[in-house]
């Protein structure tokens, strides 16, 4: 075994981390007697070799000595080794990416070469993957098909076996990986895609096992996805049914595996913990496939969900407030009654799938308004529960288990946290996300996992439901608390002043070291939402006492939340004049705009903006200038000509930002109109902004009614992104189509 590994110089080849001298090591682990050998062995694979996909040298040297433990029935899991062989040999280029170099981690490239190489290596050697599909290991039986359809150069030869396979094959999750490989055939060979539907048809129709059904179904409509019948909701849901009453309990025997502490072994137990006592756990991945096929058909899947969610089956419902955090995600459309039951769902006994209804409800903001009543009612029969997150009342376990995400996909202890806008507050452009550690402990910060319980409370703010208010009371009573519950008062208005003496307390605690940013800043945008001015000395101290670490930052947060303050900050005046003259533009323009806030005089701060208008300064500055400006507004008319030069800005962001601002100080939009319609056309991401200012200007835009129009019939949403999504998506796309609603009113109104 592993003949002629010696005489490979391995120490000349390189992986993720160096040399590759470790990789005759790793190879003869995978072939180990000892499982949690093995498994190091394959996260080390993983982890070095093929890390995150890329294929260096060493990888390639890998490949013959892999396909011979393929080979070797005496190896044990195997399946594993088929899996890696695939990942290496699968990545498809087109004819552009085959001529560059891709980039990794530490700064290098890749030869792009490498990855065909590689599928050509694998290829040449693909014939072993021909007996797999009878091998007696159904975990080797599981892998091979996909290898088959992904790497063998006889597509027929191949498609012919998957077939005549499927007649013979008794394991129920094999037969399904059988009918996925045909499918990947049929789209990787258009020679092979009419003759394949019609199977796949046939099949979906024939057999008698309706998860076979299934599957058939939605491989035949992720291959021909304009021929999906119009019947598909009522004929999945039938199946569904017919799957839940056919199928066993859910327990059963488990495959032994080894207890390396590996990230191999992290992921295959977070997915044996989600499959488990699921009587079907196979048929999320179908309707995962389904719902990619029937793609834009919005009212179809929001049908489908809605009979998922109505079942007697709670891993049915399960699987589709998984399916609809893809579907919501990216396609706007009437979710009114999915969100109500999936707040019914908060009220299950079995704790996953509760705080799989809370995880999805937290991202929805102002859609999760329909759950309300049922995230109200949970709250209150639950207690606050100890600061480590565990709480009775919505969550049995501890607060680290993972949620749903809104991929899809589950999520574990970290978020990406607000984007943009005020420290993490929801805006336009990127930003960077502040996750989800607590904040305002004595203790400093630590991190709480995430509970059921905050969950459901973010959401019922975030909803802008009052009845959040004494809850986040409580919460902030406690030693710890998630900084998300302190960007969620935003939406919550007068009601929320309450909190302010809250807040205040906590901020006091907070200490003036490395860590201040961190801590303070959810508290500062707190206390601005709640119009909090008797937290002043708190913030003032903030304001004076940030260390060199991030001293920007936090001045910038506490000077926005003077702005917030208005004139009841007056006491602050002297430090906002001292940091007019400061080398940040953040803080500079941050304190020109808190002092007009509390004086209302633009004679001091007009020539500091101004003086941040410059040409030959970074496009962040000159951005942060112009708000402050549009801010403002008739009373900066003086600086006018300053702003002027800036909508010709080569920088999208910053002719953005000057002509908004323009429009706002002198009301004219000859020259500010045409310099948002193109960028909206320019950068989708720009849309929510330019909306604003369009409401604002109501008739005087009516050249932009065909933009807005045009925009309120997408069913795509603007900043929809394939395989990512942040916090707030949802939230600033559901504003966009409110702005443009709006612009078109007024429009209409000026019209008569």
């Amino acid at each position: 075994m592993l003949t002629g590994i010696e005489e490979v110089d391995w120490a000349s080849l390189g992986h993720a981390y160096g040399p590759a001298d470790d990789v005759p090591e790793l190879l003869r682990g995978l072939a180990s007697a000892d499982p949690a050998e093995r498994e190091a062995a394959l996260d080390g694979m993983y982890g070095a070799v093929h890390h995150q996909g890329d294929v260096y040298d060493s990888t390639l040297a890998c490949i013959p000595f892999l396909l011979e433990l393929v080979a070797d029935p005496g190896v044990r899991d195997r399946g594993c080794i088929v899996e890696l062989l695939t990942s290496i040999g699968g990545i498809e280029l087109d004819d552009e990416e085959e001529m560059t170099e891709h980039p990794c981690d530490d700064g290098e490239f890749i030869p792009a070469a490498n990855y065909a190489m590689a599928a050509a290596a694998i290829a040449a050697g693909s014939d072993v993957f021909l007996g797999l599909v009878a091998d007696p290991d159904p975990e080797v039986r599981l892998a091979a098909p996909c290898a088959l359809a992904s790497l063998h150069p006889e597509p027929s030869l191949v498609l012919t076996l998957l077939r005549e396979r499927l007649t013979v094959e008794r394991d129920t999750e094999v037969r399904l990986a059988l009918v996925a490989a045909v499918g990947q055939l049929a789209l990787r060979h258009a020679s092979l895609r009419a003759e394949t539907v019609d199977w796949l048809g046939w099949l979906a129709r024939a057999a008698q096992d309706p998860g076979l059904r299934l599957a058939a179904l939605a491989q035949q409509a992720r291959c021909a996805p304009g021929e999906i019948s119009d019947d598909v909701v009522p004929w999945v849901t039938a199946l569904l049914e017919e799957i839940r009453t056919t199928s066993g309990s859910g327990a059963g025997g488990e495959t032994l595996r080894g207890t390396a502490p590996t990230f191999i072994g992290q992921v295959r137990e977070l997915l044996e913990e989600h499959a488990a006592g699921r009587p079907a756990p196979w048929t999320e991945e179908l309707l995962r496939t389904l719902h990619a096929a029937l793609d834009d058909r919005v009212d179809d899947r929001i049908a489908l969900i809605l009979a998922q969610l109505r079942s007697p089956d709670r891993w049915q419902r399960s699987d589709a407030i998984w399916l609809c955090g893809g579907l919501i995600r990216v396609w706007r459309g009437r979710y009114e009654e999915v969100v109500r039951l999936v707040g019914d769902q908060l009220h299950d006994p079995e704790p996953r799938l509760r705080e799989a209804a809370a995880s999805f409800l937290e991202r929805l903001f102002e859609l999760g308004a329909p759950a309300a009543d049922a995230l109200a009612a949970r709250l209150a029969r639950s207690s606050p529960g100890p600061a480590d997150g565990s709480d009775v009342g919505l969550d049995d376990g501890p607060g680290d288990r993972p949620g749903i995400g809104l991929d899809g996909g589950p999520v574990g202890g970290l978020d990406t946290g607000p984007v943009g806008g005020f420290d993490g507050g929801p805006g336009a452009g990127p930003g960077t996300g502040l996750g989800t550690s607590s904040v305002g402990g004595p203790g400093g910060p630590g991190a709480v996992g995430r509970s059921g319980r905050d969950g459901a409370l973010i959401a019922l703010a975030r909803a802008g439901d009052v009845r959040a208010v004494p809850l986040l009371a409580r919460a902030l009573e406690e030693d710890e608390v998630r900084r998300e519950l302190l960007y969620a008062t935003d939406g919550l208005g007068p009601a929320a002043a309450g909190l302010a003496p809250l807040l205040r307390r906590r901020l006091a605690r907070v200490g003036l070291d490395e860590r201040l940013y961190d801590r303070a800043a959810p508290l500062l945008h707190a206390l601005a939402a709640v119009r909090g001015a008797q937290a002043l000395p708190e913030v003032l101290r903030i304001l004076r006492g940030a260390p060199a670490n991030r001293r920007d930052r936090v001045q910038e947060a506490a000077l926005r939340t003077l702005a917030a303050f208005g004139p009841a900050a007056r006491e602050a005046v002297p430090d906002l004049r001292a940091l007019l003259a400061d080398g940040s533009a953040a803080v500079s323009t941050a304190a020109a705009g808190a002092l007009w806030a509390v004086e209302e005089d633009p004679a001091e701060v007009l020539p500091v903006l101004e003086r941040w208008l410059r040409p030959d300064l970074p496009g962040a500055d000159r951005c942060a200038a112009a708000r402050v400006l549009g801010g403002i507004g008739p009373s900066a008319v003086a600086a006018a000509p300053a702003l002027r030069p800036a909508l010709g800005s080569r920088d999208l962001w910053v002719r953005v930002r000057a002509a908004a601002a323009l429009w706002r100080v002198t009301g004219e939009t000859e020259e500010a109109l045409p310099v948002l319609l193109a960028a909206w056309e320019e950068d989708r991401h720009a849309r929510v902004d330019i909306a604003e200012c369009l409401a604002e200007m109501g008739p005087a835009a009516s050249e932009a009614q065909l933009v807005l129009l045009t925009e309120l019939t997408r069913r795509r949403r603007h900043n929809a992104r394939e395989g990512a999504s942040g916090t707030y998506d949802i939230h600033l796309d559901e504003k966009l189509l409110t702005l443009c609603r709006a612009a078109l009113a007024r429009m209409e109104r000026g019209a008569y």
